[in-house]
């Protein structure tokens, strides 16, 4: 065998060597699409999660939290925890409350029934307080 032909052979076997060690950790990249859904649910869900911790940095949340005996920062921590389900709901849920609460549907109820209870009763000749009332004496 002639000496250069020993040389290639042995530089081949080298760089054999060489190409399995170096690609052989490495698997190859497999592409695929990545449905909407999947992409926009993620992108939700942490748009959600980012609702959720700037509702609880909210100076009256973190009062109301110590005053029911709950640490903030564990609340916060918390939230990391919650799938991506439970933080939409929770956040849809944080959303769709009342900021002051429904203080106008507490007051109109309370007044209806106020009235009603009033009505009843000038009706059955206890009091007198709608002169539109027709007393059966």
């Amino acid at each position: 065998m002639r000496p250069k032909a020993k040389g290639f052979r042995l530089i081949a076997a080298f760089m054999t060597a060489l190409m399995f060690g170096v690609a052989g950790p490495y698997q190859a990249a497999v592409a695929a699409m990545i449905p909407t859904e999947g992409v926009t649910a993620a992108v939700g869900a942490s748009k959600a999660r980012e609702t959720i911790k700037n509702f609880l940095a909210r100076q009256d949340v973190q009062s109301n939290l110590i005053a029911k005996g709950i640490n903030p920062e564990e609340a916060k921590a918390r939230v990391g925890s919650l799938t991506d389900e439970e933080a939409l709901m929770v956040s849809k849920h944080i959303e769709n409350m009342p900021a002051g609460g429904d203080t106008v549907g507490i007051v109109v109820v309370t007044l209806l029934l106020v009235f009603i209870i009033l009505l009843i009763t000038d009706l059955l000749g206890l009091t007198h307080v709608f002169p539109f009332v027709k007393k059966h004496v």
